[in-house]
């Protein structure tokens, strides 16, 4: 079976795109860190050292602590896929934090994000 190429891809590669977008929509770096670190229960030192060493992506959430259990309330649509209709495990963690930026990025507020 063929993997996504994002499964291979670093982690902190990525990361920068996700801080630049939200920057350029007046966000924060601690907000996107907040919301990496909700859904994957990294703390800001662990997410940092992951960051550090480069991992790919199916790395970075095959050693996160804890995914969040209210991920499952994350929906919608993702470059033009509804995450409900997302099979596989490790493409639908990719696809919630990419919602989760992008939601960031369209203004909602960090406790709305977060599914408070």
């Amino acid at each position: 079976m063929n993997e996504h190429k994002i499964f291979q891809m670093s982690f902190s590669k990525v990361y920068p795109l996700y801080v630049q977008k939200a920057e350029r929509k007046n966000r924060t770096k601690d907000e996107i860190d907040t919301i990496i670190c909700w859904l994957t229960g990294y703390t800001m030192d662990e997410l940092n050292l992951q960051i550090e060493k480069e991992v790919d992506f199916t790395t970075f959430f095959d050693q996160a602590p804890k995914l969040n259990e209210k991920r499952h309330l994350i929906t919608g649509s993702i470059c033009g896929v509804k995450i409900a209709e997302i099979d596989h495990p490790l493409m639908k963690n990719i696809r919630y934090l990419d919602k989760l930026i992008d939601e960031l990025a369209k203004g909602k507020s960090i406790s709305s994000i977060l599914r408070e």
